[in-house]
């Protein structure tokens, strides 16, 4: 660790980014909780520091608070965000709600750049705080279009009030790579193992010899990562794959995909719990008590699954990535839930299997280039993100038969549309929406009172921030004639056109 760079996680969503930046700027990075004695800091010897973001506010008594001075006295500190703010409150500025808030994207003017930057600047926000006095000895460095402090700057210490770390921050990774090599002094000698070698000794390490593996297959890539590598790990013979028809899947796709994972080469079963998972979900609407209903009744039919193998199994393996994990419950630091991923929140307390998570800390883009590592084919890797909970939370509302199956044509139709019109693989995450409204429509020059579909379509590097794809009029028209043409039910169709932050990808 000696000479890199310790970041302090004081629960932003997007902590792991950070991290995440500098290993691609080969600098080794320690990710640690916000209240980490100062000690075990200066243990680690770090060229430079840097607080990250967070959901609460300075001026709210419980939020999490430590010595700016202190850690000052060690190395050179960057804030972002929440972090900005805290240098600002700590070292005698002031910090106030903001009555403009700032979410998405936004611009930013620079009067003295931190880094080769241009003087105006795209950069992506999340903060309803704004810093309205700086401590003394620092200077405003940008500001942004509502005349909010953008960054601030002093000799050892440096501050933005967006995130350098998410890729919809036009030049971003040049504000940490200025910080890290032209403030801190460290240097690029961290060399990434490889990755598929890494996560099979640590898996090794994890799952003693004998022990066999059950892993919950979806369709999506993450779930076929995971059973591809522990297959390659420990033989087919210790890892058993289950695909399950939960009734909350895309048109035709359980078929189709269990036939591409038996010409894989995995030793995967299907089961059909379609009428049990609908059973479960009968009158529910609130999206976590779905969500978390899903992750139970997928934990029971893998039990009994098990009684089916006739072999003990000691293992269950998940797909769960990084954004999951962080979106669900903070890993180290002191984020809010935003909601409860099936395989994560959802997961009951009391299990009969132990769990193995080799992707835990990896985002979607690692994921698939260690799928290419390990053979996947592309056209498997390369697949829109798939939720766990599939349908259910793209139904609002109550799930029933009638609904998916409206749901089903419709997102046919559209992601059948990107793909003749060649827009797919341009396109991050791509779903339909079946809204719990129904409006009034002119069908066959009869009044129609039916419902609604949003579309969504969003461009990401990873899925921790996201912005809205902009489609043709021409496109969005021809999808909208052919839903409300095609599909018995639907009236009306709407785009969705919010980034993340201030909205998720999902809906629920």
């Amino acid at each position: 660790m000696k000479g890199g760079i310790v970041v302090l996680d004081f629960g932003s969503q997007l902590t792991q980014l950070i991290a995440r930046r500098l290993r691609e700027l080969q600098v080794y990075s320690e990710l640690l909780p916000y209240n980490t004695p100062l000690e075990r800091i200066k243990d680690l010897e770090p060229s430079g520091i840097i607080l990250s973001g967070g959901p609460q506010s300075v001026a709210d008594s419980e939020s999490p608070k430590r010595s700016v001075k202190e850690l000052a006295e060690i190395a050179p500190i960057l804030g972002i965000c929440y972090g900005m703010q805290l240098i600002a409150s700590e070292l005698g500025g002031k910090t106030e709600r903001a009555e403009i808030k700032e979410y998405g994207a936004q611009k930013i003017i620079w009067d003295d750049a931190l880094g080769k930057l241009p003087k105006e600047q795209k950069v992506w926000m999340s903060h309803g705080d704004v810093v309205t006095k700086a401590p003394d000895g620092f200077h405003v460095a940008a500001h942004s279009l509502n005349n909010h402090p953008a960054a601030l700057k002093s000799d050892k210490i440096w501050a933005v009030q967006f995130h350098p770390e998410v890729t919809h921050t036009e030049n971003g990774t040049e504000i940490l790579r200025s910080f890290v090599f032209d403030l801190c002094k460290a240097e690029a000698n961290w060399k990434p193992a490889d990755i598929a070698k890494e996560l099979m000794d640590n898996v090794k390490m994890q799952v003693p010899e004998g022990d066999h593996i059950i892993v919950g297959l979806s369709g999506g890539v993450d779930s076929t990562v995971v059973a591809t590598l522990l297959t390659k790990t420990f033989g087919k013979e210790r890892v058993h794959c289950v695909f399950v028809d939960n009734g909350l899947l895309r048109k035709n796709e359980y078929s189709k995909v269990l036939t591409r994972y038996k010409s894989m080469g995995l030793n995967v079963r299907g089961v059909d719990a379609s009428d049990r998972f609908m059973k479960e979900l009968a009158g529910l609407s609130d999206p976590e008590k779905k969500r978390k209903t899903i992750g139970r009744v997928f934990i029971e039919v893998f039990d009994d699954a098990v009684k089916e193998i006739g072999q003990p199994i000691q293992w269950l393996a998940q797909g769960t990535l990084y954004p999951d994990v962080i979106e669900s419950v903070s890993p180290r630091g002191e984020s809010v839930t935003i909601k409860s991923h099936h395989n994560v929140g959802g997961l009951p307390e009391k299990m009969n299997m132990k769990l193995v998570e080799p992707l835990r800390e990896l985002f979607k883009d690692e994921v698939r280039a260690l799928g290419e590592q390990i053979g996947i084919d592309r056209a498997s890797l390369w697949r829109h993100p798939f939720p766990g909970p599939g349908l259910a939370i793209r139904v609002m509302g109550e799930v029933n038969k009638e609904n998916l199956d409206v749901l089903r044509e419709a997102d046919d139709i559209y992601i059948s549309e990107l793909e003749k019109n060649d827009l797919y693989g341009k396109i991050w995450q791509a779903f339909c929406v079946l809204l719990p409204v129904q409006t009034v429509g002119v069908q066959g020059d009869a009044r129609t009172y039916d419902k609604v579909v949003a579309i969504r379509a969003v461009t990401s590097h990873d899925g921790m921030t996201a912005d809205w794809f902009d489609f043709s009029h021409q496109f969005l028209s021809h999808v909208s004639n052919r839903i409300t043409n095609e599909v018995n039910g639907v009236n009306r169709v709407v785009y969705d056109v919010t980034s993340k932050p201030p909205g998720t990808i999902e809906w629920e």
